[in-house]
């Protein structure tokens, strides 16, 4: 039996979503040359995984001669929302300090980053 798909993004969907937001629409073609800045990519593999991203709900496409040219139709910020409210269900009991005392316990904060987040903190009340 086929497992459910996830609506949140996979580590390699959301590196086609990055190339997509970052060029504001592409072609497979486009998505393959940004990618293979960094590693081997095979064509049909991106255009299967574009074709999930669509279905997903994350892209649409239009045909240009004899390509498809995809759009996001999700924002970055909503994605990074969306994973972040998963994120907190899935690791911290929904509970966003929680994830505060675990990011600022684990990493290595600098003094312009507590300010930052003490300031932000204050804007919030």
């Amino acid at each position: 039996m086929a497992r459910k798909a996830s609506q949140t993004l996979t580590d390699g969907e959301l590196r086609l979503m990055q190339v997509i937001w970052r060029l504001g629409s592409a072609t497979v073609r486009d998505v393959v040359v940004e990618l293979e800045k960094k590693d081997k990519v095979a064509y049909n593999t991106v255009q299967t995984m574009l074709r999930i991203l669509e279905e997903k709900g994350y892209l649409s496409h239009e045909k240009l001669g004899r390509s498809f040219v995809y759009s996001p139709i999700v924002e970055r910020q909503n994605a990074r929302s969306a994973a972040l409210k998963k994120l907190l269900a899935n690791f911290f009991d929904d509970s966003p300090q929680s994830l505060l005392v675990n990011l600022i316990e684990d990493e290595e904060l600098d003094v312009a980053d507590i300010q930052k987040l003490k300031g932000l903190i204050s804007q919030s009340k």
